[in-house]
């Protein structure tokens, strides 16, 4: 399980703005050409009650050489808009899928 906390850990890389914003979350869907749909888990409390709650964000990541596959945890950043629900980009794999 990730938090939706930003982490700043990576470097910024060659060319591009340092990220302010990135996400580690969960490959769920490979099936598009580029395009990949990444889960985001993080604890939220409620408002009235105190309990944590489990919520989850979904995400659609820009992925220009098709490296992930479904269960991988990628790291993801914030860019422009690249299509109508895409405007995330692919930082790095954090973690490969275990091989079934």
């Amino acid at each position: 399980m990730t938090t939706a906390t930003p982490s700043n850990t990576s470097p910024a890389p060659a060319g591009r703005d340092p990220l302010t914003g990135t996400y580690i979350g969960v490959v769920t869907s490979d099936k598009r050409d580029k395009t990949r749909t990444v889960v985001v888990d993080y604890l939220e409390r409620h408002p009235k009650y105190g309990k944590f709650v489990r919520k989850q964000s979904k995400f659609h990541v820009h992925d220009e050489k098709n490296e992930t596959k479904a269960g991988d945890r990628v790291e993801i950043a914030n860019c422009r808009p690249l299509s109508k629900t895409k405007s995330w980009r692919l930082v790095r794999i954090v973690e490969k899928a275990p091989a079934e």
